[in-house]
Order: C-alpha cells, then structure tokens, then sequence
C-alpha cells in the first residue's frame, strides 16, 4: 500500500539565455559596458527566441528523463507528482523522486543504483512516506539495498487465518508503522551472495472496538520487534528494478530476540523467493515469481504474512487473508507497446495457513489471481505502473513505481 503514486505532472525546467550588444562606439563606453555599468541594449534586428509553453517544457523535461546520464552526473534525479490510489488507502496525491547513480561512474559493467523517494496522503486519512533503493559497489562485489517506511492508515481487519478472511465482518482500526529494513551483500562467485540484514518495525493498532480485540486475540495493540539475520542469495538479473533477463534466488532467515523488543518472545522469519525472467519475443518479456513467507506461532498479529498489496496476490485488501505463513506464485507477460508506454497481463495463485489445525494448509484455500495492467517509462528502465487486479469475489486498482518483481 506504500508507494502509490503515478505521473501526472510536477515539476519543469527550462532556461533561455540572450545575447545583447550595445549602439556605443566610443572606448569609454565600450569599457564601461564590459564592467556592467552601462546596460546592453538589445539590437532591432536581434531574434529572440520565444518561451515554450508550460505543457511544451513538461514534455521536454520527461522526454529527457529516459536517457541514461549516470556517467556524467553523481545523481540522476527525476520529480513527478499526481493521483494515486489503491484498494486499501483510496484516491490520494503522491510525490516521488526517483534518481540513477553510479558509485564508480567508470564501471560500464555493473548495473546503475537507484533510489526512489516517495509521499502519498489519502482523503481516507492515510498518510506515509519513505525512501528505499539499490546500491551496487565497484564491480558489483558487493550490493546493499534498504527500505524505510513511516505509515498511518485506517484498515480493516478481518481476524487471522483463511476463514477468518472469508467469513468474518470486517472491523476498521488505525494502524501507525515504522519499518526500517537494510541488507547487506557480498560476491563470493559469479552472482552468487552471502550477506546479513538488519531490520527495525514498530507498529501501534488504535481505535480497535470489541471485535477487533478479540480479531486480533486480545493481544497487545502496540509492538516493537528488531530482527537480525543471514541472507543467501544467486542474482544474475540485469536490472532490479525491471529485469529483463537473469535468475534471483533468496533464502533469508531473520530471528527477532526477545530482548530487542516487547513481544515477550524470541522470533523467527524465513523467507524464499525465486525469480526468473526471459525475452520470448520482440520487446516481450516472460517474468515469474515463487515466495514464501514462514513465521513462528508466537509472531503478534501486525507481523503475519499479509495476502496481497502492490507486489503479490495484487486485486486482494492487504491484511483480509492473514497467517503465519503464505505461499505464491504469479507468471506475469510485459509488453512494450510504443515508445515508453507498455502493458501486462498476469496469473497467480496463493495460500496463507498455520499450525493450527483449523487453519493448516489445505488446497481447497489456494486463492486464484489476475489482472491487466499498463506501464509508462519514468526514467530509463524505472516505470510507473497502474495494475487492475482481480481475485475470488474482489478487485482492485492500483498505482506505483517500478515492477511488481
């Protein structure tokens, strides 16, 4: 639900220089034009160009935006602003800056780093803002990516487990969330990581009425938890933001101690994801996606798996299907269509279960997926997508930056 924004227009540049000379002839004047002290007078049959409209110089500004400046600037930034909108948060205004960059900008070998700088604000209330990119070192010998992220949303809850999620009425509550994650990785082969990461998330639950207590089993409605973990990973993608070819594979487990937060006991996450991508035909590209999300039985309720939102499962309200742990998988086509406009269509499927025996994993749980979307190129390789997506009994519409994988 974070990063909601799409470009309409926000910001413009343009500069015009003139050329002056003066009518005097005497040294004196001439001297004393030179200084300054007499104004230049500009020529009748002097041509100035005129000022270009407001819209002309908004084309001009994003149809630079796509060349690749990074060798010559220590950041390539581009602003945008305008409507944005999801499932969960409603229609709202978002402001980004994404921005380009290399560390060695001599290294043509090594994919640039990125950095996108985001703000959204809803009429539902929902507010956040954040900052989160990708950092490749010399070479690429080693990488560190982050987020960080200060949200405040009214949600609904449904309760935890699938049939929770499918039956129960929906109560609302306000949500407020810090979540700060880094990661840091080094080559030890071709592509292939070790690393560790580091991660910070508090969240506080506010205005839960009767239900919503015992949706969240009477427990603590505020919960801090610091997690610290290994991380195993093989990369060969060309361009995290939007990969057209390459492999990603992560394992990374994450144990929050007890003593580096409130939740009363020593936690545990291990995620898995796989991904894969290929050209199939002319501006064509076939993305797939594997994740898992596993957590222990004592994980607070703001800390589940959450079914859906902007990269998986897209077209469900993120947080109706909550549990410890969510399976799933989306095959997803990108087609560039002209220019910097393209298009995708994608399915997928997903399933969220625990330890319980009401809610272990069952097949008949597997919620199907899919949807239609369009892309428009921001900056080069960096695009603003505006996703559709459907799921059983609901749909949702979504805007953002950069692809879903």
């Amino acid at each position: 639900m974070i990063r909601k924004v799409v470009v309409f227009l926000l910001l413009s540049g343009c500069c015009v220089q003139g050329y002056a000379g003066t009518t005097d002839r005497g040294g004196l004047s001439d001297t004393l034009a030179a200084m300054g002290a007499v104004p230049h007078v500009v020529s009748a049959d002097t041509v100035v160009a005129p000022r270009p409209s407001f819209f002309r110089r908004v084309i001009d500004y994003f149809g630079k935006s796509t060349v690749d400046r990074t060798f010559e600037k220590k950041i390539d930034f581009t602003f945008a602003g305008g409507p944005s909108y999801s499932k969960s948060t409603s229609l709202g205004i978002g402001l980004l800056a994404a921005g380009l960059y290399r560390v060695d900008r001599t290294d043509s070998l090594t994919p640039p780093s990125d950095i996108s700088i985001f703000a959204s604000v809803a009429i539902s209330g929902f507010y956040s803002v954040g900052v989160e990119g990708n950092t490749y070192f010399s070479r690429g010998r080693s990488k560190f990516d982050y987020k960080a992220v200060f949200s405040s949303a009214p949600r609904d809850l449904w309760g935890i487990g699938y049939m929770a999620g499918r039956y129960n009425k929906e109560v609302d509550y306000v949500e407020k969330q810090y979540k700060i994650n880094t990661r840091y990785l080094h080559r030890i082969l071709p592509n292939t990581f070790l690393g560790a990461n580091l991660s910070f998330e508090h969240t506080d639950g506010k205005k839960f009425d009767a239900m919503g207590e015992q949706y969240i089993d009477f427990q603590k409605h505020s919960y801090t938890a610091t997690g610290v973990g290994l991380i195993a990973e093989y990369d060969s993608r060309d361009f995290v933001p939007n990969p057209w070819r390459g492999i990603y594979l992560s394992l990374q487990g994450t144990v929050f101690p007890k003593g580096l937060g409130n939740c009363g006991y020593n936690l545990y996450r291990a995620t898995f994801t796989f991904d894969a991508y290929r050209r199939v035909w002319k501006d064509c590209i076939l993305a797939f996606d594997l994740y898992g999300e596993f957590n222990s039985s004592h994980m607070p309720w703001p800390m589940l798996a959450r079914m859906g939102g902007s990269q998986r499962m897209r077209g469900y309200y993120q947080g109706r299907c909550t549990d410890n742990c969510m399976l799933s998988a989306q095959i997803e086509l990108r087609q560039r269509i002209w220019r910097r406009i393209g298009c995708v269509v994608w399915g997928g499927a997903g399933n969220i279960f625990s330890e319980r025996t009401d809610d272990r994993f069952d097949w008949a749980h597997t919620l199907p997926n899919y949807g239609i979307g369009l892309r428009w190129e921001l900056k080069k390789r960096v695009n603003v997508r505006v996703d559709y997506g459907f799921g059983r009994k609901t749909s949702g519409f979504l805007l953002n930056i950069n692809e879903a994988f």
